[in-house]
């Protein structure tokens, strides 16, 4: 293997090392005898200057018009289309999954980079008769000040963008933590960002830890607004530390999330569903589809078919163009992929229908694959029904009728994606309607969202906001409520006839 290059934090417009010295490897989780890239390992002292480039930044970033910071995400978008493939390659070499979702993954920074453009010449508020005359009111938005942003290793480029662009249109400066799986793809934004003229200090990049940099980072007092996107359990980390200071924050975690077929349903169309839903980028998305609740009436049918595509799909290294499914990210997720399947054979009833399997031989060996898994004939209240396994496993529940489904359906903790493959128009908007989530699909799978709609969950998957559409707008700005009088008289509201 080439030797690896060293990458350095980006701070006050600098490429820098960490102030320790110390640095760490990112490695291909489809060979981990190649090292991608050697990354900082940041600490405290490091996310100091980080956060107070930002501070200092954004005294001037905010005052600069809307439109005109727009104009440089506009420049972001035409320099990622050029450097898609290229980011694409590399993306899969660090994160694992297959080249036609890395592109897609950079494909939606593209697509976020040209709608938060948009958004420069559109942050409307409202004007508004007031009670009383020669009075006028209008709202306004205003930006938070210095954001903390801590992105996940599944979609490297997509989730930072779904941050940074809104963040940035709005007049806030930023700090972000890229996963140490993968750090890479978030290096690349970065550069990008700067290469289209961000002025020093708005944006800046520590590489490390959670608890090393993500923990101070978010605890920091300089820190106005943490948007995270990861798992449940860190979530709850992230709210107990901003509840103290009041810090607003953004919290994307995770879900169960399930896809309903009735008994009207296109089966081979639904099967289509199921499998991109619950395998692609190998299981590891927020939005897998990792339950199918299935009418008794097309459940043999649906389970065969699904079984067959099931074993079928061909794993590998996803920069091979015929590969279907790559790795793990880590060992530690395969670990905790195996480790699930293990409860699931445990549990009563519930059967393997395929895969169960690590693979280790030949083109595997040095890289974190499974084969996809399938169990059926699982109860709603099974652990593997229940808990979320982030890996190439799907649960196949049975269920009596619509409404049956539904129940099953909004039975976790989580509220994020659900979808209904039915050909009765009156089922689809009673499933649109009873669902409990952020997202719906009708006759398509749990995943998909696109970035004009606002992302975002019910229950445990967020804590009220959402991620892209205009809602981003909300997370990063805070709403001025404006009152004019030019009547030269002191008028009281309320009281004033």
């Amino acid at each position: 293997m080439p030797e690896a290059k060293v990458y350095n934090n980006f701070i006050n417009g600098e490429w820098v090392p960490c102030k320790s010295g110390r640095t760490f490897e990112n490695r291909n989780p489809a060979d981990t005898r190649e090292v991608v890239g050697i990354f900082q390992k940041s600490a405290a002292d490091d996310v100091n200057a980080a956060v107070a480039a930002a501070k200092e930044a954004y005294k001037k970033w905010r005052l600069v018009p809307a439109p005109r910071r727009a104009e440089i995400l506009f420049r972001v978008g035409k320099m990622l289309i050029d450097k898609k493939e290229d980011f694409s390659q590399e993306m899969t070499r660090e994160m694992g999954k297959i080249l036609k979702e890395t592109r897609g993954d950079t494909q939606e920074a593209i697509d976020m980079s040209f709608y938060m453009a948009g958004e420069g010449r559109r942050q409307f508020g409202q004007t508004t008769p007031a009670e009383l005359p020669n009075k006028f009111m209008m709202s306004v938005r205003m930006p938070m000040g210095v954001c903390a942003l801590i992105t996940p290793w599944n979609f490297p480029m997509a989730i930072p963008s779904w941050k940074i662009l809104p963040a940035l249109v709005c007049g806030n400066t930023l700090v972000i933590k890229p996963a140490t799986y993968t750090p890479l793809s978030v290096y690349n934004l970065i550069k990008v960002l700067d290469e289209c003229g961000v002025p020093k200090g708005v944006v800046n990049m520590v590489t490390g830890s959670g608890s090393e940099v993500g923990e101070p980072l978010m605890r920091h007092d300089d820190v106005s607004l943490v948007s995270f996107t990861g798992s449940t359990e860190v979530g709850k980390a992230v709210s107990e530390a901003c509840a103290p200071t009041f810090k607003h924050t953004n919290l994307e975690m995770g879900g169960k999330n399930a896809i309903m077929v009735m008994d009207d349903a296109i089966v081979d169309l639904a099967v289509e569903g199921a499998l991109w839903g619950g395998f692609g980028t190998t299981g590891q998305r927020c939005t897998a589809a990792s339950r199918v609740i299935c009418h008794k009436a097309v459940l043999k049918e649906f389970t065969d078919k699904f079984v067959e595509r099931a074993k079928a799909l061909k794993i590998g290294n996803g920069l091979d163009e015929t590969v279907e499914m790559g790795p793990s990210i880590s060992e530690d997720q395969l670990q905790t992929v195996m480790r699930y399947i293990e409860i699931g054979i445990k549990e009563d009833k519930a059967k393997l229908l395929c895969g169960g399997n690590r693979l280790t031989k030949g083109e595997y060996a040095h890289g974190y694959f499974h084969d996809a898994t399938v169990f059926g004939e699982v109860d709603p209240n099974m652990r593997i029904a229940q808990e979320e396994i982030f890996g190439p496993v799907v649960t196949i529940i049975p269920c009596d009728n619509l409404e049956h489904g539904i129940e099953i359906c909004n039975g976790t903790q989580y509220g994020l994606s659900a979808s209904v493959y039915t050909q009765d128009v009156n089922k689809a908007f009673v499933a649109m309607r009873d669902v409990y989530t952020g997202i719906f699909y009708v006759n398509s799978s749990t995943i998909g969202a696109e970035v004009h709609l606002p992302f975002g969950g019910t229950k445990q998957t967020g804590n009220g906001h959402r991620e892209a559409g205009t809602a981003a707008l909300d997370v990063f700005s805070e709403w001025k409520a404006i009152y004019i009088d030019f009547s030269g008289k002191l008028q009281k509201a309320q009281i004033d006839d």
